[in-house]
């Protein structure tokens, strides 16, 4: 028995460290942490992004993201980077501790239960919504969601206070994600009375209200009473459209519906095996994400009401993709496991076309899509290795191959790209010329940047001001009074096609430097820093 809770402690760290440092992969500064990073620094030193409307307006006032991150900066020496890359790391691995404790307890042993694991933590994009069941970035939902699948297992191992607590953290840290899984703990206490049930979620819903009255740096509070104007509607729609359920593809639609059907088929088959409370669980979580969709569109589409786009309640369907994934190999495996090779295949191809393909039902393809069709053999390869360990479990070196050959086949032989390549070196040259070189009030605008992410390194990095870029706009839907904003900012000062720069404009509005591509270097104007893909001019 040692030997195997060996096993299963190295299997776990693996899984955890191939899926973090090589697929899916992790990123900083790529997306949400570009609005993060800046929130937390000036959180921590106030004479920071004293003129960066993004900085000045933080949105971590219900969550306890802020607290733990800057508690361990301390401790690290004052590097959020380290402190918020702990935590993914430490948040992935109660993941596949979670779904291992799960699959266990539905009838796997615990080489096969790990297997289920790694297929899960292979991760998927969850399109419309815009959401990942295994966050790249250190974000609140992406610490929130593994521990939801801990406490989930927890469960299934019948420990309740340690999930109940568990499950409380993730609410701490992303209460909008933990709905799905206090949906069913409701629905559990009020058909069983078990009242007393209620105090840790009683007690963490104290501690965020506390946490939220005591949030320092507060400039323009959430609405979440009250309607979506249609300017601000108009805006969303362009900038936040994944909130907003009639501008997702309808392939999407019928995804999310294939999902919930496998789930639920796969809740049906194991029903036997689960104990009463995670049977509950396993149904109530995957009816309650199908049902977000029409409740979303009405909730925000027809009544417009203004805390839906800050809630987002439709990003719960990455339960669907999850438990699908998790319920569906359990049956798969156990289907292989007594021959039933047809059936083990039809449970293993959705769990395996979502990380590969995106969309289950893109697994046969056009003719004449060849990458697709690779893609499509890589899927059937990969089932049948899972198919084959799980019917030879004992074979060592075949249960290894099935549990680290995913990691490495789909973005080699699938090709497979998470995410692209937005970092270099001479951002960085840029970044550290303006921390060391300008005052800390300095206030940059990239005008021929456009959408690029770019700008929003450089501010993390620089730990300067930016006066606009594009995915600071990210905030339009939590906060009106920014999104107007950013609004008039962007058009002012980038428009679709720069053409030249206007600095008497710029200086009327408070900018002191501007950054442009090397090959716009101005003749006749000395720059105050250059490398080989920027150049910055001193406005004032």
């Amino acid at each position: 028995m040692n030997q195997e809770r060996l096993l299963a402690a190295a299997a776990i760290a693996a899984i955890t460290l191939l899926g973090f440092f090589y697929f899916p992969g992790h990123t900083y500064l790529h997306q949400d942490t570009q609005i993060y990073v800046p929130i937390l620094e000036r959180l921590r030193d106030p004479s920071l992004f004293t003129q960066d409307p993004v900085a000045l307006r933080p949105h971590v006032t219900y969550t306890i993201y802020d607290e733990v991150t800057l508690a361990l900066a301390r401790l690290f020496g004052g590097s959020i980077e380290i402190a918020l890359k702990t935590q993914q790391l430490l948040s992935r691995a109660a993941g596949v501790l979670g779904v291992v404790l799960i699959a266990v307890r539905l009838g796997l042993s615990l080489r096969l239960a790990l297997l289920v694991a790694a297929i899960v933590h292979l991760g998927a994009t969850v399109s419309g919504p815009a959401v990942l069941t295994v966050e790249y970035e250190p974000v609140p939902r992406g610490f929130a969601v593994p521990l939801l699948l801990l406490a989930l297992g927890l469960i299934a191992q019948e420990h309740w206070l340690a999930a109940e607590i568990t499950a409380c953290v993730a609410l701490l840290y992303h209460p909008p994600t933990a709905f799905p899984f206090l949906a069913a703990l409701g629905i559990f206490v009020l058909v069983h009375r078990q009242w007393r049930m209620l105090w840790p979620v009683a007690a963490a819903g104290g501690l965020l209200y506390a946490l939220a009255l005591a949030q320092p740096g507060l400039s323009e509070k959430q609405v979440l009473f009250g309607t979506v104007d249609p300017a601000l509607e108009a805006l969303q729609r362009m900038r936040a459209a994944y909130n907003w359920i009639s501008l997702w593809s309808g392939e999407w639609v019928v995804q999310y519906v294939l999902l919930f059907a496998v789930a639920v088929a796969a809740w049906w088959r194991l029903r036997r095996l689960m104990p009463e409370e995670l049977r509950l669980f396993l149904i109530v979580m995957p009816v309650w994400s199908l049902l977000t969709m029409p409740a979303s569109y009405l909730l925000l589409e027809q009544m417009k009401w203004s805390m839906m786009p800050q809630f987002q309640p439709a990003r719960a369907t990455l339960f669907l993709v999850v438990l699908a994934q998790i319920l569906g190999g359990i049956c798969g495996l156990r289907a292989a496991r007594e021959r039933r090779w047809a059936e083990a295949a039809l449970w293993l191809i959705p769990a395996f076309a979502i990380p590969v393909h995106t969309l289950v039902l893109r697994t046969l393809p056009p003719m004449d899509n060849l990458l697709a069709w690779k893609r499509t053999a890589l899927v059937a390869a990969l089932v049948a290795l899972t198919a084959a360990a799980s019917r030879f479990e004992k074979r060592t070196a075949l249960w290894a191959l099935a549990l680290f050959v995913p990691f490495v086949a789909i973005p080699l032989a699938g090709e497979v790209r998470n995410y692209p390549t937005i970092h270099n070196p001479q951002v960085d040259e840029l970044a550290a010329w303006a921390k060391a070189s300008t005052p800390r009030d300095a206030v940059f605008l990239f005008p021929d940047a456009a959408r690029s992410l770019q700008p929003g390194i450089f501010r993390a990095r620089a730990l300067r001001s930016l006066y606009v870029d594009w995915k600071g706009g990210g905030q339009v839907n939590l906060l009106k009074q920014f999104a107007d904003e950013w609004w008039k900012r962007w058009q002012r000062f980038v428009p679709a096609k720069f053409e030249r720069p206007e600095f008497e404009l710029y200086r009327q509005a408070g900018i002191d430097f501007i950054v442009l591509d090397a090959q716009r270097r101005l003749e006749g104007r000395e720059a105050a820093f250059e490398n080989s893909r920027f150049v910055a001019y001193a406005v004032r």
